[in-house]
């Protein structure tokens, strides 16, 4: 068949990258449209130069020889080759009613088994052969990729579904719209279902287990015992204890002690970073620290007067937790005296559609979610001074555990 006649051509000239460039963002690996005679006729993904412009001709648009040497329309079958140069390469047919009409084909990639060969190309017969200069042949030959079996499995995936659903559009005309559009949905369906399976596996692979985690930091503080760096040793006893308080992702309110203890925690192993440029003091009564609260409330006020107030001072500053009881309130006040928000960026938090106040509104919401509108959060103040931060929640002396 003619690339002339070839029925991929209007398909091409539809916007075909556009329909697929979803999928296409999963990967970077190339991937090819070529007809039965091995003319490149679209490159979705493009491919390397080396394959482009040294392994053939300049000039050519054809597919190199080890490809066409594979093709066969009239089998209409799929496969997979490593070149004379160590490449991994697939193809996977196209068809119209049966019939092939072009491949897809992709890869053009090492495995790290085949790495050792992409060192081993000589460089200088390219040279004589090809009449290119040497630096373009070797930065070309630099650029050919490395990837690992997996990507390939992904690749081979992506290039097999986009081969369905271009076998698809090209037979709709003969087939009820309907049913092709199922069949299409279906292989989309299947092609991302296999996609999150993937990531899924690599997330896991990179998921640290907790228990390690906390079993590992006791094991290093029971060295630091035996070393005698009792210092070290309390430091890394915190930061286990804030760890796993951090981790509980419930919904349901901690008390004020909980969430007390776990920033003097956080505020201990500050102090060791920053020494005498931070200062602080907590005063909340007994009675306060048996209240209720949702977890992690004060925390993010604190670090927020840490890192945006105390910080960006050169001689550091000083941060205080203190409460106030009314007949009606508990008011947990974080001030520091720090640099302090300029007005614009109050403003800014305070505007729903502004991202950079998204943690305080979400904790104001918070509040007014378990005790109702008239409690939340609110800026008391923040100035060339510093700032103060009000935590309002409800008297809960008759609640109180």
């Amino acid at each position: 068949m003619k690339t002339t006649e070839n029925p991929l051509n209007e398909l091409i000239a539809s916007n075909l990258y556009a329909r697929y460039s979803g999928i296409l963002s999963l990967s970077d690996i190339p991937l090819v449209l070529v007809d039965t005679n091995g003319h490149v006729m679209h490159e979705l993904i493009p491919a390397p130069d080396f394959c482009r412009f040294v392994c053939k001709k300049q000039g050519d648009q054809k597919v190199c020889p080890d490809y066409n040497s594979r093709f066969n329309p009239d089998k209409g079958e799929k496969g997979r080759f490593i070149c004379h140069y160590g490449l991994h390469n697939i193809f996977i047919p196209i068809k119209k009613n049966d019939e092939t009409v072009g491949f897809v084909s992709g890869m053009k990639v090492y495995s790290q088994d085949t790495e050792y060969q992409k060192y081993m190309i000589d460089i200088q017969s390219l040279k004589e052969e090809i009449k290119t200069e040497l630096e373009f042949i070797a930065k070309s030959i630099a650029s050919l990729k490395t990837v690992d079996e997996n990507k390939m499995k992904i690749h081979e995936q992506i290039c097999s579904h986009i081969a369905k659903n271009i076998s698809i559009d090209l037979t709709e005309s003969t087939k009820n719209h309907t049913e092709s559009a199922i069949t299409r949905l279906s292989i989309e369906k299947e092609m991302l279902e296999k996609k999150i399976i993937d990531l899924e596996a690599k997330n896991m692979s990179l998921v640290v287990n907790p228990h390690f985690l906390f079993n590992t930091l006791n094991c290093i503080a029971r060295i630091a015992y035996f070393e005698h760096s009792h210092k070290t040793e309390e430091l890394i006893y915190c930061l286990s204890d804030l760890l796993r308080y951090n981790l509980k992702q419930d919904d349901q309110l901690h008390t004020i002690g909980s969430e007390i203890d776990n920033i003097e925690k956080y505020l201990y192993i500050q102090k060791a970073r920053f020494k005498n440029r931070l200062e602080y003091t907590i005063d909340v009564p007994e009675n306060i620290r048996a209240y209720r609260i949702p977890n992690m409330v004060i925390q993010p006020i604190v670090e927020n007067a840490l890192i945006h107030g105390i910080t960006p001072r050169r001689d550091g500053g000083k941060i205080h937790i203190i409460t106030k009881e009314t007949e009606k309130a508990v008011i947990i006040t974080v001030a520091d005296n720090g640099n302090g928000f300029c007005r614009e960026a109050i403003e800014k938090i305070k505007q729903s559609e502004n991202k950079s106040g998204l943690g305080f509104r979400s904790t104001d919401r918070r509040l007014k979610q378990n005790y109702g509108e008239c409690y939340g959060l609110e800026i008391i103040k923040s100035d060339f001074s510093g700032s103060t931060v009000a935590i309002k929640i409800p008297n809960q002396m008759t609640g109180r555990p």
